[in-house]
This record gives C-alpha cells, sequence and structure tokens, in this order.
C-alpha cells in the first residue's frame, strides 16, 4: 500500500520540490495551494485547496484526502511565509499574521490530522522549521520568533504521540534558492526612521543569501530519507555547513561573542 503524504504550500519551492520527488518514490502525494486553479501547468501529484489560517479550509483539506484514501501516514508542513522589520516598527497585526501562518497553522494541521494517525496506530508530522529559528536575527525577529515557536510546539507534541505509534521531527533549512523572497512581507520604512539605512542593507544582504542558495531538492532528499528512517530524532538541520554550525557556536561561545558573529555577518 502506498503512503499517503499531504504537503502544505505544494505549488513552489521546497514544497513543489519535495512533492514531486515522493511522487517519483512511490509515494501517494497531495499537496495545497490557496488558489490550485491558478496553476495551468501539470503536476504529478494532486493540488487541493487550502487556506492555513482558516480552520474551515484545514478541515475540508484533511477531509478531502481521507475521503479519497482513507488514511494519512505523514504531514509535511511547509507552507510559511518570510516577514522583516525593525522590532521597534513593526505592526503588531503583521507579526499576528506571520504567527497565524508559520506557527498556528501548522498546529492546527497537526490536530486535524492527528484522530486518523491515532486510528491507524502510526503516522509521522514533519514541521518546516528554519535555521533562522534557532537564534534571533537583525531586522527577521519575527520571523525567527515564530519558526522557534514552531520547533518548541514539536517538542512538546513529539513526545505526547509517541504512545499512539506518531512521530514528529522539524526539518530546519538554511538558505536555499526558493521564491520566499517574492512573498516576503516587509515592514514599511518611516521616512525619519532610524533604522532606514541598516534595513535595507540587512535586506540586501538576506537576499542575495538565499539568490546564492543550492536549490530546494536537496532538502526534499533530505526529507524523503528522513520519512524512511525508523527512530528518526527530533530536530534535522539542512543547509551550508556554516550555517548548520551555527547553532553549535550559539551553545558554545559567550553570548557576546555569538552576537558580535551574528552583526558582523549583516555587516551592522
Amino acid at each position: 500500500m502506498k503512503k499517503v503524504v499531504l504537503i502544505t504550500g505544494a505549488s513552489s519551492g521546497l514544497g513543489l520540490a519535495t512533492a514531486l520527488l515522493l511522487h517519483e518514490k512511490g509515494y501517494h502525494v497531495f499537496g495545497t495551494s490557496r488558489n490550485p486553479s491558478n496553476y495551468k501547468y501539470p503536476l504529478t501529484f494532486t493540488l487541493i485547496p487550502l487556506e492555513i489560517t482558516n480552520p474551515s479550509s484545514i478541515a475540508n483539506c484533511v477531509a478531502e484526502v481521507l475521503k479519497e484514501t482513507g488514511r494519512l501516514d505523514v504531514l509535511i508542513n511547509n507552507a510559511g511565509v518570510g516577514i522583516t522589520g525593525p522590532m521597534e516598527e513593526i505592526l503588531a497585526d503583521a507579526v499576528t499574521a506571520n504567527f497565524a501562518t508559520n506557527c498556528f497553522g501548522p498546529l492546527q494541521m497537526a490536530q486535524a490530522v492527528l484522530p486518523q494517525m491515532r486510528k491507524q496506530k502510526s503516522g509521522f508530522i514533519i514541521n518546516i522549521t528554519s535555521i533562522a529559528g534557532i537564534m534571533g536575527l537583525p531586522f527577521r525577529g519575527v520571523y525567527s520568533a515564530s519558526k522557534s515557536a514552531l520547533s518548541i510546539f514539536t517538542e512538546s507534541l513529539r513526545m505526547e504521540v509517541k504512545s499512539f505509534g506518531i512521530d514528529v521531527c522539524t526539518v530546519a533549512p538554511g538558505d536555499y534558492a526558493t521564491d520566499i523572497a517574492s512573498r516576503r512581507y516587509h515592514a514599511p520604512v518611516f521616512l525619519d526612521s532610524p533604522y532606514q539605512k541598516l534595513y535595507q542593507e540587512s535586506l540586501d544582504t538576506i537576499d542575495t543569501h538565499v539568490n546564492k542558495g543550492n536549490p530546494p531538492g536537496e532538502i526534499a532528499l533530505a526529507i524523503a530519507e528522513i520519512i524512511e528512517r525508523k527512530k528518526p530524532k527530533v530536530h534535522y538541520q539542512v543547509g551550508p555547513f556554516m550555517q548548520k554550525l551555527s547553532k553549535t557556536l550559539k551553545n558554545i561561545l559567550p553570548s557576546r561573542i555569538f552576537e558580535k558573529l551574528i552583526m558582523n555577518h549583516y555587516k551592522l
């Protein structure tokens, strides 16, 4: 029997690469998009509508998968959105919206699939976080915080569902060449903002790193390998060596030294 996989945010970037690869490997793949009708090119997997901040849409999405297959083996919570801005100036509504997509939505997706996974006595939930969620980054504080919160949610959920035969883990990518920059929310900079120059320079640095990143197929390969593991770890990092090393450096270096490294990286 083919394993059934549901991948949120599968119309582009990492989600699309993962959906295509898992289909090639013989999985029965469902992907989601806000508006599947916008994608006219042929896909090898089923793309169904989902607004991840809408509980009714989440329920309908999961119900559609179960109606067709009767089971759900793997949920990959990939849908997410970037956000940048000075912490002093970014609007609270923008922060709330980012957490709704990057953190609360994935949690609600997990809540929606868990009853079926418990019934099956098996299942795997993979939450896509970010290496940026391991530390606070300048002008990316909200994004770092929402991905960090999702990571902590994952740790708690993993322990709670283990006795039901369900695995949960995170995959934290570094900078990869996806279209996330085009969908990122940029907090407006006020004309008299003291952050105007620093913010723009940091944005240029962030975009350069993304544009020079490796193809998202590398993360898809890592996810495919993780799915097949009998005893997956809690957290996985996928990315350039120095980005993965940042977690270790944060743990072993004095906080002021680590902060200085980050500031030098962003030319602050």
